[in-house]
This record gives C-alpha cells, structure tokens and sequence, in this order.
C-alpha cells in the first residue's frame, strides 16, 4: 500500500499534491488500464486521497468506483466499502482480484474460517479493500474490528438507500452516521447514481456529510435512447420490440408482480429467447443461480422486479423495458440506467396505460405509510406521469427533474418521431361529463362503453343508456378514450378513487373545462413506428470480415478463461477493449499496453495468449 500523498500544508503541500496527482495517473494506468479520468474523477480522487468528505453524484457507467478505488491504493490503510448487494460485493471483489488488489468481502455468505481469515488480513493491513454489508458494518463486533485496524477511508455506495423517500430505502443505512462519530478523522465519500435535490439533502444530513464536498456530474446518458409507447397489447409491443431490434442481446425486463414476472418468463422462452425469472419469492439458489447466468453468459434476458438490478454492474445489458410504470422517476431512472454502461448504445423502453396509474395510486393509498410519505410518493409518481405523457423530448424533461437544463437530445422517441397533438377540449368535455353523470362511480373502461353507445350487459344494468352522454363518443375509438382518460388522469383533471375500486372523480381543476374556460390539448393515442430497426451494433460490430473473425476468436477465449475461473466474462476485458484489439491487431506486449482496459496484472497474466491469438492466421 501506499503513503497517503495529500496531507501536508504550505509549500511542501503543494509539492505533495502533485506528486499524489502523478502517484493517482500512475495508479490508474498501471492497475486499471486508463490513461486519464474521466470528468470530475481525478478532483474526486485528489479530494479524498487528501482527508476530504465528498458526496458524488455520477451516472451508472460514469465510473463511480474508481473515485473511492484509487484514493484506497493512495492512502495508507485498507478502504471500507459499504455495499448493500452480496452480489455486487462478489463481482467487485472478483474484478479488483483480476488487477492485482487486495479487496475481500464480510458477509453472511463466508463460512467462520474464511470470515476469520478475512478479519485478520483486514487487521494485519494486508488489504487495500473490503466490502462490508451496512447492516454487518454496525455491529458492535464489526466496529470494534475497524477499532483494531487502520482505515483509509469510508466508501458508502449506493447512498440514496438512505432516504426515506427514495425508491430503495434500507432502513439499515440510517445506522451508518456511527462512521463519523466513531471516526471522525477517516475521510467518507458517499456516491450514488440516483437523487433528485431532496435526497442529496437528505443524504447530506442523515450521514453527518453536512460539511462535504459535493460532486455533481451530468446525469446524462446520451448512449440511451428512451421511448415510452402507449400499451395496448404489451407482450406483443415487448415481443416487437424485442425481435425487431435485440433479438442476440442481454436485457432487462421489469414487471411489477412476482406472478406477471414468472408467466412473461415463460412466456419469452415459449418465443424463443433465453429468458429467466428473477424475484423474491423465489428460493436462494434459483435467484443466485439466474443472476449468475445473467452476469456469465451472452444473450441471457432476465425477467425481474424491482428485487433484481441495484448494483449490477454488467456492461453489455443493451436494452432495459418496462411492462408496469416504475414508482417515480428516480426508480425509472435506475433501473434504465443498467443499460449502456460500456457506453454503447442501449435502449430503454415502457409500455404504459391507464391501468398502470390506478395500480400505482392504489399501492399508496393502501400501504401503511405516514400521509406524509403518500404526499411525497403521489407527488413523485405525477412527476413520472408528465415525463410519460409530455409530448417535448423526453430526456430533457428527465434531466429537469434532477435540477439540469438541456436541449433536445435527438435521440428519444418524441425528438425522432414528434408525437402529434390534437385539440382535446370537446372530448375532455364529454369525458369529465360522463364521470360526472354516471355519478363518479366507475372506471374508464365502462365510461368507454358509455361515450362510444355500447349497450352491453353493464352499461343496461345501470341504466347508462338512457345517460344524455351515451354514444357521444362514437366519433373516437377505444385507444383514443383510452388516451384521453389517462391523460386528464395524468393533467390532475380526474382522479383515481381506489376506495371506489378505481372509480375515476373530477377534481376541482376540471371545473374550467367544463365550463368552456379552458382549452386541452393532448398527445393522439397512437402507436408510432420506430425510428430505425436496430440502429447500431455492439462493440466491434462495425468491423471488417478478417478483424470481425479475430474479436470472434477473443471473445471465445475469454469465455475460456470466465468458466475457468468462475468470474462474469467482462471481468476478464470487456468488449470495448476486444473490440480495440481486433482494430489494431497489437503484434507484441508493448503495443498490447497501449490499448484501454490492459493493466499491468492483466497485461502480465493474458499478454501472451492475446498476442498470440492476434499473430495467428495472420
């Protein structure tokens, strides 16, 4: 390990702050195959490697552990990293033992002996990091154990989990204030993808990280084309989807029941696609063993709630899609999030209806939370309502949320193929005077049958067509009602009585509009075309025939040496930087070195198998 390079003052302080900014290159060049940080990573680096708290703000894929990982080998000591994913821990620690650091885990996975053996390598200084559980970190055996040895630094990963507001609240990260009362001196840097201006605050005061400084980057991921389609047949719409442009690749599929997340599996793997299951309700050994799969082999589509996917740190995951409407626009933004992080193109894609805003609002109302809470989630909920109606580019209405100005970005659904938008106000009319005359009562379904003079079993029971609005509405079809109750649902025009079993009831903004004061336009309920069939091929798919056969080969040899060494395969290089082998064809270790991703370890340990794979067959 090495001295700490930062903490001197005056003149002296000056030399040694640049002589940690040349240690902190070196490190990055020589352990992870990098030339330069990236953005604010290397004042992220220089601010921790120095004693400073910092709270980081950065994108998936923007390259978060770096900023606690080079300032571990900097400083003296071992760096704890609270993880709250067993998993993640497992990968991280896997991908850093492939480097040539010592990083190890604590959690409930280790036997006693190995639990043993780890405590005493953290105690010995023989570590430069280790990945602790928040809940196991608290203990009091676990702190009288970080007591024992020297600490360089606090890495609180995933920090959001510690608001109450948030969309992964652990209750168990509301413990992890001890850290600076029992360490005062040991610097903390907590990092998160995910928290809109409310939660950074709250991460602030809840972690005592009051006086931190605070790193903001861009939240935006530009590799990710977003698209939200109005649902109608939502397996089809996926099925479409799928097929027309990720038929070979690894996504992410999220339900919101554990029953819809085991028939829409099946369901795929009836398609034809490689398609697992993944929820809590499932036993242990499935879930770990579908995870696995995910993060080990190509092509793999897990199907998953919201259980699935924190920390995941696969990079090839080229599409994320939705079947059910996330809770808020954080828990979108997340879990979209998982797509792209090598930087390639990805997409993230929803299908959304009315239905889903009823089963939302209905999950609020009826859960056990303090009315506080309900205001807070109802509020963030209508926030991801005007991202899934508006008919403006998407993604500057999702950067928006997070407190950052942008322009059109030209690659979401509404940018390529604007939506178009119509005068409203007549069909808001009838519909807001079919909830009212049918006595607020029911749902959009029946007040469709109502507009459009369907005198089916229902509507002739209640007497719904003898309504001076029956049969108004002929002049538009099913999907369009649709449209317009789930848009004046999402215009705060109606709203949701779930006492009511989801009656729909005018609020007091609708008063307007029914008056004639107040004009409504709103986006036509149609299903657009997309914009380009698989638009761009992973790393290396623009490559020549002889260079396409040569990443063939690599990627094969890999897959190797994964099974071999039971680690995800991205663990081993990533497809970027096969893809850059295969380009530049390197013909001896020196020019191998030059190349993004090759380290000394990894130049050290696969150098020659790569050379050699590059000289054969010429």
């Amino acid at each position: 390990m090495s001295e700490a390079p930062f903490a001197m003052e005056g003149s002296a302080g000056v030399v040694a702050m640049l002589h940690g900014t040349e240690r902190a290159l070196e490190i990055l060049r020589a352990t992870f195959g990098h030339k330069a940080f990236r953005g604010a990573q290397g004042e992220i680096v220089a601010h921790v490697a120095g004693g400073g708290d910092a709270l980081v703000l950065m994108p998936t894929g923007g390259g978060k552990s770096l900023c606690y990982q080079v300032p571990a080998l900097l400083r003296e000591g071992t760096a704890i990293v609270v993880s709250p994913l067993i998993a993640l821990m497992q990968d991280q620690v896997g991908a850093l033992a492939q480097l040539g650091v010592g990083a190890a885990f604590l959690n409930s996975t280790l036997d006693a002996a190995t639990a043993r053996d780890t405590e005493r390598a953290l105690e010995s200084g023989s570590l430069d990091l280790l990945y602790v559980a928040p809940e196991r970190l608290t203990t009091p055996r676990c702190l009288d154990l970080l007591s024992r040895s020297k600490i360089a630094l606090f890495a609180i990963d995933e920090a959001h989990c510690v608001s109450q507001w948030g969309h992964d609240f652990r209750p168990e990260y509301l413990q992890l204030s001890i850290l600076h009362e029992r360490f005062p001196a040991v610097p903390r840097i907590a990092l998160t993808a995910t928290a809109d201006p409310q939660t950074r605050s709250e991460i602030r005061r809840r972690l005592g990280l009051d006086e931190a400084r605070v790193f903001v980057s861009s939240f935006d991921r530009p590799n990710i084309r977003y698209a939200i389609v109005d649902k109608q047949e939502a397996r089809a719409q996926l099925l479409r989807f799928i097929r027309d442009e990720h038929a070979d690749d690894a996504g992410i599929v999220y339900c919101l029941s554990r029953r819809k997340v085991d028939e829409t599996a099946a369901w795929l793997s009836g398609q034809g696609f490689a398609a697992l299951p993944y929820h809590a309700g499932m036993d242990a050994r499935s879930r770990a063993e579908h995870q696995a799969r995910f993060q080990r082999e190509e092509g793999i589509v897990i199907v998953a709630t919201i259980a699935f996917g924190m920390g995941i740190d696969k990079p090839d995951v080229r599409f994320v899609a939705h079947l059910d409407l996330p809770k808020s626009i954080e828990g979108y933004y997340q879990e979209t999030g998982r797509a792209g992080r090598d930087g390639e193109p990805a997409d993230a894609w929803m299908a959304y209806g009315l239905a889903d805003v009823v089963q939302q609002r209905r999950l609020i109302e009826q859960s056990e939370a303090s009315d506080e809470f309900k205001r807070v989630s109802s509020a963030k909920l209508d926030a991801l309502l005007g991202l899934c109606e508006s008919a403006g580019c998407r993604r500057v209405r999702l950067l928006d949320y997070f407190g950052e100005a942008s322009a059109p970005c030209g690659n979401c659904d509404n940018c390529l193929d604007p939506p178009q938008t119509w005068d409203a106000t007549e069909a808001a009319r009838k519909a807001l005077s079919a909830i009212y005359r049918s006595g607020q009562r029911f749902g959009a379904v029946h007040l469709i049958d109502v507009l459009r003079g369907r005198d089916n079993e229902r509507v002739l029971r209640w007497d719904h067509h003898k309504l001076s609005v029956f049969g108004i509405g002929a002049d538009l079809d099913e999907n369009a009602w649709r449209g317009v109750f789930r848009q004046l649902v999402a215009m705060g025009l109606a709203r949701v009585d779930h006492e009511a079993h989801g009656a729909l009831r005018l609020t007091e903004a609708s008063r307007a509009v029914l008056k004639g004061e107040q004009p409504v336009a709103m986006r036509r309920a149609v299903e657009r075309k997309r914009a380009a069939t698989r638009r761009s091929s992973p790393a290396g798919g623009d490559l020549p025939a002889p260079d396409a056969d040569l990443l063939a080969r690599l990627k094969a040899w890999r897959l190797t040496q994964a099974r071999e060494q039971a680690v995800p395969a991205y663990v081993i290089l990533h497809d970027s930087t096969l893809a850059e082998i295969a380009r530049r064809r390197p013909a001896d270790l020196d020019t191998l070195a030059g190349i993004g991703g090759i380290g000394e370890r990894k130049l050290e340990r696969y150098g020659a198998s790569i050379v050699a794979l590059v000289l054969e067959r010429g």
